[in-house]
C-alpha cells in the first residue's frame, strides 16, 4: 500500500470524527471543529488524489466513513446492536476492499508522488 492510499485510510478515518460532531455538537466551537474536520479530510483526500483513481478513493472513503460511524455509534454511543447492520457494513467494506483489489497499479494515474 502506498502513500496515497494512506492517506485515504486517514481522511476516512477523520470522516469519522466529523460525522459524529454533526450529530453531538452542541455549541459554536464544536462546530467549528467539525467544519476543521470536514476540510482536513477533503484536504488529505484531495492531496490522495494526486495519484490513486478518484472513483476507487471515494469508494474507500466513504465506505470508511460509513461503516467507521456506525461501528463508532455501536461501540461507543450505545445504538443498537443489530447483526443486520454487521452483516451490512461487511457487505459494504467486502465492496470497498474488492474495488481496491481491481484498481490495479497501472489504472493509477502517473504524476507527483
Amino acid at each position: 500500500m502506498n502513500r496515497n492510499w494512506r492517506l485515504v485510510i486517514i481522511a476516512g478515518l477523520i470522516e469519522i470524527l466529523w460525522a459524529m460532531g454533526l450529530k453531538y455538537s452542541n455549541s459554536w466551537v464544536s462546530w467549528i471543529v467539525v467544519a476543521l474536520l470536514i476540510y482536513l479530510s477533503f484536504v488529505v483526500l484531495l492531496r490522495a488524489l494526486q495519484t490513486v483513481p478518484v472513483a476507487t478513493a471515494y469508494a474507500v472513503f466513504t465506505g470508511i466513513g460509513t461503516a467507521g460511524t456506525v461501528l463508532v455509534e455501536m461501540v461507543v454511543f450505545g445504538e443498537a446492536f443489530s447483526w443486520t447492520k454487521v452483516i451490512f457494513i461487511l457487505l459494504l467494506l467486502v465492496g470497498v476492499i474488492g474495488l481496491k483489489l481491481v484498481t490495479s497499479e497501472s489504472s493509477e494515474k502517473e504524476g507527483i508522488a
